[in-house]
């Protein structure tokens, strides 16, 4: 295969990857130009609801996560390792799962678990290690020589962080608010949950229970307006992240000690939001132990083997496009290739009843599947996530490496096989595990494409979340939850490599 054929493959399969998305444009701008525009009964209070929600959450989030990206990467007190660790917990308990533990716990106290303020708690818990890990990564980078400075002019840590770490660290932080924006935006289980007015549920609302397509896609185009946003902030926030840190890591930071109180202060504010993230579904587990015998269902293996089939398929199929989107741009120059590749990947961005929206539209004419789209919707939402660490780790494989090969006579393919794939190993499990993982969890994509009496385990522990049949759903969550905390452990090398940078 030669290598104009291989550009000719990666372009279509972006195409493909990016023709949902159009087909919905294509359907907002003719209902622009023919006046259909409308956002339904409720979408004035769907918008504000997702923005007050947004706003709140990533405020909470951001003072989380920069704390505990600054005590635990140049700070040194005892636990510090662990607590850097159980950061990643949060990203193990959907936030659909917390919320529904934390409303049948409420309602067992005589508490009510509902409306906007208890949505901001949930998902800035769920979500704040993302400005974690991308302020830790910047922290890590520009560690020595800032303390040394700061320490021969008698600066002490708190002033060293708001007065330097800081202001350097923004753009990583608004990086990472921009992730956790995303998040929020796709959430479907926890807002319908707490009942909060939201743009991800509205849409489904007005396709599924009102008939009303305008609405949808209006909607959607809303949804799609507030993300690109994120997605911008997000690119060009990254960007002046990474030119900011040059030239400034220099070896191992001399992290600041702690003791006595400070200690115990910063000991507390690294444990308590992983404590909170998974202990609340774990006490809900262990309140509802005696009904354990009730959860085992005859439907419970059908539904794992749904989840664990629709998981793995997924995972290959996105792990095989990733592989071939990142080896197309490897061995071209072109730089609008450089440009489809990624947009390609901007399914992530996307949130999942937006997606759904735009694969109903597509599949209408051709009267496909709704497991061929959920499985085209899984590939796509999750694309990015295979093909970030391929990128990476491909940037890392000396250019040298490939010109040697070709010089040898080996074509693209032969290199490929004998020299990428042996390198690629370790990413290409991490991606495999992580958009494994990312689908087993997945709930709004997999609500609005599944086929009739098609569930999975989000799905039914959401249905039975939402019906107040909490104890039903026991052993699905904690499959669920189970499999999350073995997808944030995969994590953990790349945490412990940005610390040792620090």
């Amino acid at each position: 295969m030669s290598r104009r054929l291989l550009t000719l493959l990666a372009s279509a399969l972006a195409l493909l990857a990016l023709w949902p998305l159009l087909q919905l444009l294509s359907q907002g701008l003719q209902g622009l130009q023919q006046g259909l525009v409308q956002l339904g009964p409720d979408g004035g209070r769907q918008i504000r609801g997702t923005l007050l929600l947004l706003l709140g959450s990533a405020l909470g989030g951001t003072v989380i996560g920069t704390a505990n990206g600054w005590l635990l990467i140049n700070c040194r007190f005892p636990g510090r390792r662990w607590l850097r660790i159980a950061q990643l917990i949060p990203l193990a308990t959907p936030a659909y799962l917390l919320s529904a533990t934390l409303v049948d716990l409420g309602s067992r106290a005589g508490w009510r678990i509902h409306g906007l303020g208890w949505g901001i708690a949930v998902m800035a818990l769920a979500t704040y290690p993302y400005v974690f890990l991308l302020s830790t990564e910047s922290f890590g980078m520009s560690g020595r020589r800032q303390l040394e400075a700061c320490r021969s002019m008698g600066i002490g840590p708190w002033s060293a962080f708001r007065r330097v770490a800081l202001p350097i660290a923004m753009p990583a932080i608004g990086a990472g608010v921009a992730l956790m924006g995303m998040e929020i935006v796709n959430e479907l289980g926890a807002v319908q949950l707490l009942g909060i007015p939201s743009l991800s549920a509205g849409i489904l609302d007005a396709w599924q229970s009102n008939s009303d397509p305008t609405a949808a896609i209006s909607l959607a185009l809303v949804t799609l307006v507030i993300v690109l946003g994120l997605v911008v902030g997000e690119r060009r926030l990254r960007r002046r992240s990474r030119r900011w840190s040059d030239g400034v890591a220099g070896g191992d930071a001399t992290a600041w000690p702690l003791h006595g109180s400070r200690a115990l202060a910063a000991q507390l504010l690294g444990l308590i939001p992983p404590t909170l993230s998974l202990g609340i579904p774990l006490v809900w587990a262990l309140a509802n132990l005696d009904q354990l015998g009730s959860s085992f269902r005859d439907d419970l293996l059908p539904l794992s083997l749904r989840s664990l089939l629709l998981g793995v398929s997924a995972a290959l199929l996105a792990m095989a496009a990733a592989l071939l989107l990142a080896i197309a741009k490897r061995w071209s120059s072109a730089v609008w290739l450089r440009s489809l590749t990624f947009l390609a990947g901007i399914g992530y961005a996307i949130p999942g009843t937006v997606l759904a929206l735009a694969l109903l539209l597509t599949g209408a004419p051709w009267q496909l599947a709704p497991l061929l789209l959920l499985l085209w919707g899984y590939s796509d939402r999750f694309l990015a996530v295979a093909k970030g660490g391929l990128d990476a780790a491909l940037e890392r494989i000396s250019p040298n490496l490939d010109e040697a090969a070709t010089g040898l006579g080996f074509n693209w393919q032969q290199v490929l096989r004998r020299v990428h794939l042996p390198l690629l190993r370790g990413p290409m499990t991490v991606g495999l595990l992580l958009v494994f993982v990312d689908t087993v969890k997945e709930l709004p994509l997999t609500f609005a494409l599944r086929p009739f009496d098609f569930d999975t385990l989000s799905v039914r522990v959401y249905q039975y979340a939402s019906d107040e049949r909490l104890a039903a759903a026991l052993l699905p969550a904690l499959m669920i939850l189970t499999l999350g905390l073995v997808a944030a452990m995969a994590l953990v090398p790349s945490l412990d490599q940005a610390s040792s940078k620090g």
